[in-house]
């Protein structure tokens, strides 16, 4: 039996015997199909036993976004190498912050938990100047929460106190009055005396809006987060205070006096001391009379 080849004249008629595919509409496929079909058949020109090289139609070249000529013409843009807008810098226009704008403020209250928590731990115990371990970054939002946190525990308790004293008397009544007092006295001393406090030293030169905590100077800012951390004291003195004993309450009010006066003074003294003895020391008594006239306030308005 003949074995079929190429060459074979049954071969070469079952190949040319086969129609050509007529496409609806010539498509880069199609027309590649045709030249596939075109060079098997063995009586044409082409027919190779070789590899044949079939360039890809322009169809279905790969798409390229730049060919390597963008970056080496002069006439065009990409090939510049500073022709990239430079990158914003924090002395852009747009980083400015500006007295009136939202984001002045909110670089005051950008602090996380741990470090408020730290500082509230530093006024309380603490072991280094209060002032170092703000590290030039003081933050408004621990004193507002500390402050808001002494309003509603001086009202809880002092309603309290009221009420054992009234009781069995007559009928007793919450006096939302306290509410509203203990706001404006903790507020107004928190945020009134540290100002005028600033002013003071600004007036003797021991104070810069620019200085730090390096015994140069002190910020306004400093000086909030100062007396807002020492009201921390306050938070546990009116919890205890609500007694119906007069002496206890007194002594519990003391301690709370001794301790937040004494932080100020502590911190507030390497500022002060750099100005005339007797201005220093007139400074210092007159921050320890406020401090005294606020104990007062708190022991008389809510635990008398």
């Amino acid at each position: 039996m003949q074995r079929a080849t190429l060459d074979t004249p049954i071969f070469k008629k079952t190949l040319n015997s086969i129609p050509p595919v007529i496409l609806p509409a010539p498509t880069p496929l199609s027309l590649m199909f045709q030249s596939l079909l075109q060079l098997l058949r063995v009586d044409s020109p082409h027919a190779s036993l070789h590899p044949v090289y079939c360039p890809l139609p322009s169809a279905l070249r790969p798409l390229t976004l730049f060919s390597p000529t963008d970056f080496t013409d002069p006439t065009n843009p990409l090939s510049k190498p500073n022709s990239l807008p430079p990158p914003a810098t924090a002395s852009s226009p747009s980083s400015k912050r500006y007295l009136w704008s939202l984001p002045f403020y909110a670089q005051f209250f950008d602090v996380n938990t741990s470090t408020v928590l730290n500082r509230c731990a530093s006024a309380l115990y603490p072991r280094a100047p209060f002032l170092d371990t703000l590290e030039g970054n003081p933050d408004l939002y621990g004193p507002f929460w500390i402050a808001t946190t002494v309003v509603f525990i001086l009202f809880i308790t002092g309603t309290i106190s009221q009420y054992l004293a009234y009781r069995g008397k007559e009928h007793f009544a919450y006096d939302f009055s306290l509410l509203s007092g203990a706001a404006g006295l903790v507020y107004g001393y928190t945020l009134f005396i540290p100002v005028v406090l600033w002013g003071l030293l600004r007036w003797y030169g021991a104070s810069s809006s620019a200085a730090g905590a390096t015994g140069e100077g002190i910020s306004l800012v400093e000086c909030w987060a100062l007396y807002g951390y020492g009201n921390i004291i306050w938070i546990p003195v009116a919890l205890i205070s609500w007694s119906p004993i007069t002496v206890l309450n007194w002594v519990f009010v003391g301690v709370g006096l001794v301790v937040s006066a004494g932080f100020l003074v502590r911190n507030l003294w390497p500022v002060v001391s750099v100005v005339e003895r007797r201005t220093s020391r007139g400074i210092v008594v007159a921050v320890v009379l406020a401090h005294v006239g606020l104990a007062l306030a708190i022991k008389m308005l809510f635990f008398a």
